[in-house]
């Protein structure tokens, strides 16, 4: 067993999300179980629809039918969050509930990176990670939200927009 949370996905029936969200908070606070299950979560995505009327913006779960839970997995949590109503269990295999990966989490978008960023706009930096390792640019734009940012770099004697992750680049040091 792991002393370090994780975040698992739990299957419930359609429709019953909300309210198996709700359940495990009310446990959690009853049970005073917050050091064993951290969080527990939706993933939502915002859409806006074109209709008649205009545009119409509203929020919409991205797995229907699934929760994700933040928590160290021990009998105890386990037996809580199986026995909530509406859920059908943990998804894994052989009865064993399976965690999500550090890339799964981070594409999920469930927990926020923060990434301190030394540079700005006009800045010259450095890639520092993929294709284009080590060639070097001037920062055109940066999205901090989308995490991404636009490098103009000098490739076959041309100028070269490229988006990148906010990570991917370190500026550059004069020495």
């Amino acid at each position: 067993m792991s002393d370090e949370a994780k975040w698992y996905v739990v299957h419930t029936y359609s429709g019953y999300e909300n309210t198996v969200k709700a359940t495990i908070d009310k446990t959690i606070e009853t049970r005073h179980l917050e050091n064993l299950i951290n969080e527990v979560s939706i993933p939502m995505e915002t859409v806006t629809e074109i209709t008649d009327n205009g545009p119409k913006t509203f929020d919409r779960k991205v797995f229907p039918g699934y929760v994700l839970v933040k928590m160290i997995m021990t009998d105890e949590g386990w037996y809580v969050i199986k026995n909530v109503r509406g859920v059908t269990g943990f998804v894994g295999s052989n009865n064993k509930p399976t965690p999500l990966t550090e890339d799964e989490v981070a594409q999920l978008g469930v927990e926020k990176r923060e990434i301190v960023v030394k540079y700005a706009v006009g800045d010259s930096v450095k890639v520092c990670e993929g294709p284009l390792t080590s060639f070097t640019g001037i920062v055109e734009s940066m999205d901090v939200d989308k995490d991404k940012v636009r490098v103009v770099v000098s490739m076959f004697g041309r100028e070269t927009p490229v988006e990148l992750a906010l990570d991917e680049v370190e500026p550059v040091t004069t020495v």
